[in-house]
């Protein structure tokens, strides 16, 4: 592997442990408006790294129905509150962060209040300035779309040859690749396979990420 000089980060799922908090917050509310019997497993792979827009539409044709026009607010609204309860920064992603030796910026599909949430709440903060932080929802471009990540690299000055994105979503990889770049994905047995088939490099523990990029 070539030299490389950039890190984008994704956030959900790969800094902060929140995408199963989230996603099953999300049914909890769908199943009560009739979207019932989707597993957390399921729908962990199936909406990870997407607009929420799309996901709720996928959950009101499970339903039979439309949601009502404030079910995404109120989705947030219960979200973040299970955050301030639950949220954890991913195991080891401390521990890497502080050794990385070359610049790196976070790229989300969630909103930018999102992000800064869930980074204050983990004390990963420290390691983001504002500037560094780059949300779907202020282009509206949301993956498997590469503008998010194509904007923080040129928002940054990073060439995307020569920087890694990290993911951990299908939808992510696919962004990535489509943008150019390198792409590593944190992965479990269960989502592995599909996500090299993508053409991601996969790993198991954040904490070999600096070994695995040769930084």
């Amino acid at each position: 592997m070539g030299k490389v000089t950039s890190i984008i980060f994704d956030c959900d799922g790969v800094l902060v442990d929140t995408e199963r908090v989230m996603i099953s917050v999300l049914l909890e509310m769908a199943s009560a408006l009739g979207a019932e019997g989707m597993d957390l497993d399921d729908a962990v792979y199936a909406f990870s790294g997407r607009h929420m827009a799309e996901t709720i539409k996928v959950l009101e044709a499970r339903a039979g129905r439309v949601f009502p026009s404030d079910f995404e607010q109120e989705f947030r609204t219960r979200a973040y509150d299970r955050f301030r309860r639950d949220v954890r920064p991913l195991p080891g992603v401390p521990e890497m962060l502080a050794r990385l030796t070359v610049p790196y910026c976070v790229a989300s599909s969630g909103p930018k209040e999102k992000i800064l949430l869930n980074l204050g709440l983990t004390g990963l903060i420290r390691y983001f300035p504002e500037a560094h932080i780059f949300s779907s929802y202020e282009i509206n471009s949301w993956k498997p779309h590469p503008g998010i990540f194509l904007h923080a690299a040129e928002t940054m000055g990073f060439h995307p040859q020569t920087t890694v994105v990290v993911e951990d979503s299908i939808a992510g990889v696919e962004a990535a690749i489509k943008g150019g770049f390198r792409v590593f994905a944190i992965a479990a047995d269960g989502n592995r396979d599909a996500l090299a088939a993508r053409g991601a490099t996969t790993f198991s523990r954040m904490q070999e990420l600096p070994t695995l990029l040769r930084l």
